[in-house]
């Protein structure tokens, strides 16, 4: 069934008035569900990708550690956390940064955020206390960007208790200064999803924090205690439902390394309460503002869009990418972002709960969105709990493919449901060239249907060879690292934009590259997946196409036109002087 927009908003609204009384009666997460569709017939077409993991060749051995591994007494302990590929010392090589939670009680030596650097020869150096990144605790996300303009990227992680900002030292070091930054809470809260962005246009990076829940271990309620505790008739852990949901926070950059909460003033705390999760910001609506968009966990997401004098206007539902097509709460937790479609216009992709679809969501170019989740063969799979995603181009076809990876939060549930099972496999949705995809099983290589228990996922290129890897935190096992090995002679460009008159990161900038007819969009994000950072070099698959015009729309609000260039490259830009020398990949 499909509606038009004015029927979606008001069965929206109607919706949202009686979901209230419904999640004191209900389980701890969002109940809705969704029938799958039937599988088509699979194509037959070759997927050139093959995905192999080489996290333990590659020196990636440490877990990650996050809660009870054969059950949950807190939501805190399941939640889990993200990563980053990022280049922090300028080498033109992606490094990876791995969040980390811990243990209620006793967590394993060793535990801790770990920072690994590229040895360009396919394995990484763990640099973790050389870089003063050791940190224990309940880390959430992480959120890449250079706040300072010194040319080197920082850090952002959040946690449940104190976020940290990290800045980039530019010697292979890091200094926290989160409280000299003012970004220091006087109340522990959970910081959740984040992002950078220059919401203001002044050429500084400002901040926007999710926060998730309101949360203590003196006042939490324990699994079964209350019908928010349960799940199909077995006790788990507690939540989100029936606990206070958090408060959103931005924070303006004062251009003296300084921050500056602004969260009343620019409208953000005017919002409906929410268990907010990943945060994206980019030009969802085309106004050359950044806008934010927040995937909630079981209450409505969060569109907010830019008015261009500071302040914000949250209107995820009459935009259509607040709520399920039938108007109900979901489980969201994870964030795609990119052009499925090929016309020039970004597109959403939302992650949601065991037995409901997860949602394809198209932009007409205004910021207004369809979901076309149904037409699009998305919802043929329901059956795992999803979370880190990316709407990229794995095989360099020309046409963005969705990736994301799955795992549960009840591990104690599959020992009475075994169909629920704890460890799952990643899911990949190859795109048909025609508005639709199809799941693919062990055509992308045997990695793809691994089981793990997995959270965050960011998608880079390590080893510099022009096709996408990805990289997966699992809980309470050592990472994943799915090297790309790509047949087939498909084309490729990477872009990598330097801002001058923008914040230096060119966070927030749109890239549009046109190839034989087609024309893809592209955002630089600061956020996306969930929890976790993507390589800033945008990647565009290219198919046989060897010569494309490429537009760059930067933050500034200064928009450039680059003329046949060519395919399978490295293109670094800088904002008002054109292509300049790309470091590190003439070593490959």
């Amino acid at each position: 069934m499909t509606f038009s927009r004015r029927s979606f908003f008001q069965l929206s609204l109607g919706a949202l008035l009686s979901t209230a009384g419904q999640r004191l009666l209900g389980q701890g997460v969002a109940t809705h569900t969704a029938r799958p569709l039937a599988r088509s017939a699979f194509s037959g077409r070759p997927f050139h990708a093959h995905f192999v993991d080489v996290a333990s060749a590659a020196g990636l051995h440490a877990p990650v550690i996050y809660g009870g591994v054969d059950s949950k007494k807190y939501i805190l302990e399941s939640t889990g956390c993200g990563c980053a590929f990022l280049d922090y010392d300028n080498d033109g090589w992606m490094d990876i940064f791995l969040l980390s939670g811990t243990r209620l009680n006793d967590a394993p030596p060793g535990t801790t955020n770990r920072l690994y650097k590229n040895n360009r020869d396919s394995t990484f150096t763990d640099v973790t206390e050389k870089a003063g990144l050791q940190a224990v605790g309940w880390a959430s996300a992480v959120c890449i960007g250079d706040y300072n303009n010194d040319g080197f990227d920082d850090i952002f992680c959040t946690y449940f208790g104190q976020n940290r900002l990290y800045c980039n030292r530019g010697d292979g070091t890091f200094a926290d200064v989160t409280k000299a930054a003012g970004l220091w809470n006087e109340q522990p809260r959970w910081g959740a999803g984040c992002s950078f962005l220059d919401y203001d246009r002044d050429g500084h990076l400002d901040l926007f924090v999710s926060n998730y829940l309101r949360f203590s271990f003196e006042h939490a309620p324990v699994p079964g205690q209350n019908a928010n505790c349960n799940w199909k008739g077995i006790p788990v852990e507690c939540g989100p439902r029936g606990l206070p949901t958090g408060r959103h926070s931005l924070y303006r950059n004062n251009g003296d390394g300084t921050f500056t909460d602004v969260s009343e003033k620019a409208g953000i705390s005017k919002a409906t309460e929410s268990y907010g999760m990943t945060a994206i910001t980019a030009d969802l609506d085309e106004d050359g503002w950044p806008d934010i968009y927040v995937a909630c966990d079981s209450t409505p997401s969060l569109l907010f869009i830019n008015n261009h004098d500071g302040t914000f206007r949250e209107e995820a539902v009459v935009r259509g990418v607040a709520l399920s097509d039938d108007g109900a709460e979901q489980a969201g937790m994870g964030v795609g972002i990119g052009d499925y479609d090929l016309d020039g216009h970004l597109d959403l992709y939302k992650t949601h709960f065991t037995d409901d679809s997860c949602g394809l969501y198209h932009n007409d170019g205004t910021g207004n969105f369809d979901d076309v989740t149904r037409s699009a063969r998305i919802a043929a799979e329901t059956r795992y709990i999803c979370w880190g995603a990316g709407m990229v181009d794995l095989d360099n076809d020309g046409y963005p493919d969705i990736f994301m990876v799955t795992g549960n939060v009840y591990p104690e549930v599959e020992r009475k449901l075994p169909q629920y099972a704890n460890k799952t496999p990643r899911v990949l949705f190859r795109n048909l060239g025609n508005g639709t995809f199809e799941e693919l099983d062990d055509q992308a290589g045997l990695a793809i249907r691994e089981v793990h228990c997995s959270r965050g996922c960011a998608f880079g290129d390590f080893d510099n060879d022009g096709d996408l890897d990805i990289l997966i935190v699992n809980l309470n096992e050592s990472p994943s690292l799915l090297r790309n090995d790509l047949s087939g002679n498909q084309n490729w460009l990477k872009v990598k934009l330097e801002g001058v008159k923008s914040n230096r990161s060119a966070i927030g900038a749109r890239v549009l590259v046109r190839y034989e007819g087609k024309k893809q969009v592209q955002a630089l994000l600061s956020q996306s997946s969930f929890y976790s950072c993507n390589d800033p070099r945008l990647h565009f698959g290219l198919g046989p196409a060897k010569v494309v015009d490429v537009d760059v729309f930067w933050p500034s609000g200064l928009h450039e036109t680059y003329k046949r260039i060519s395919a399978n490259q490295l293109l670094t830009l800088r904002e008002g002087g054109g292509p300049i020398p790309s470091k590190g990949w003439a070593a490959r």
